[in-house]
């Protein structure tokens, strides 16, 4: 459960707070934007964020910023590259308007896989996407379940990370599954798969798998038992489907009953959702960090971080701590 301000806490210099605070939105995922502002109770700040003919972006901002504390939000989903471009160029836009503060709100955080020198001659792009925040003008980022936490090291600047767990458990304890067993679908799924364990009091188990290419995963060992078990597996993000999917299947080879599948970020294409129409999976819980709009045959449950982030909005701009957020 989310722990909120009072509301006397929040009414106090409330007039102060709506008319230095402002928050604007890309085009990655304004609904998000929009409901992060009704949580606040603030209007969405008015800013155009349009293309060239030629592809190019223009931002700019139709209202005065001077010395105002400014949210900027906005999820790396694809077009990851466009959407980047836009983070940049707003945040410049804001910077050389004169804004106080400059917060990038990415509930998305793309490039995040791309974490290390994994090969010889690659780059390490998580930490030069960090490095072109911060030259554009960021002065502070706010974002949410990163695929490395260590990311948050690639920045010079403060770095509030948040995770969905608080919200995403509030739905999954509403499920009907008393002999649940928690799975994470790979290794280093293990910490937040224990996370979500720990506060349902229900037993871990862990799938190994084996990565034949970029889009084709086979899971290979199951360590724990799932015999006659519901399954709830768990996971930061998904685009291909490949790992939730093919651990499903070793799942239910094993004996599992039903299989749910839980992710932060759910980036489907559509490799990724014909897989999950053809697996083993019952319903796919996921959070809305990017868009995410029905999909025929897939059981999707989408659960807004709205309130996660909104709240988190009101305490970076009070100086407050953020800590509380983080409970289970």
């Amino acid at each position: 459960m989310l722990v909120r301000l009072s509301e006397a806490e929040r009414l106090s210099e409330g007039v102060l707070f709506l008319r230095t605070v402002k928050i604007y939105s890309g085009n990655s995922n304004p609904a998000l934007a929009k409901a992060i502002c009704n949580y606040i109770g603030i209007s969405l700040g008015r800013c155009d964020v349009t293309q060239f003919p030629d592809g190019e972006s223009f931002v700019k901002i139709d209202e005065n910023v001077r010395g105002s504390d400014v949210f900027v939000i906005q999820s790396t989903c694809p077009p990851a590259n466009h959407y980047l471009m836009e983070l940049f160029i707003m945040i410049d836009a804001l910077k050389r308007a004169s804004a106080a503060r400059i917060t990038a709100v990415i509930p998305f955080y793309g490039y995040a896989r791309q974490d290390r020198k994994d090969q010889p001659r690659v780059p390490i792009t998580a930490k030069l996407v960090a490095n072109l925040l911060v030259a554009a003008g960021a002065n502070r980022v706010l974002t949410m379940d990163l695929h490395a936490q260590q990311i948050q090291g690639f920045f010079d600047i403060p770095v509030d990370h948040l995770y969905a767990n608080p919200v995403l458990l509030d739905y999954i304890k509403t499920l009907d599954t008393e002999n649940l067993v928690v799975v994470s679908p790979d290794v280093g799924g293990i910490k937040k798969a224990y996370n979500i364990a720990a506060v349902l009091d229900k037993p871990l188990a862990i799938v190994s798998k084996r990565r034949k290419s970029a889009h084709e995963v086979e899971a290979t060992t199951l360590i724990g038992d799932v015999k006659d078990k519901d399954v709830l597996l768990v996971d930061d993000l998904t685009e291909t489907a490949g790992t939730l999917t093919s651990a499903a299947e070793l799942l239910k080879r094993e004996g599992a009953r039903k299989v749910f599948a839980c992710v932060s970020h759910a980036l489907l294409n559509d490799i990724g959702i014909q897989r999950l129409r053809n697996s083993e999976i019952t319903e796919l819980i996921t959070t809305d960090s990017v868009p995410n709009q029905p999909v025929e045959g897939i059981n999707l449950k989408v659960i807004s971080v709205a309130s996660l982030l909104g709240e988190a909005i009101v305490r970076i701009h009070k100086n407050l701590s953020v800590t509380s957020l983080f409970n289970n």
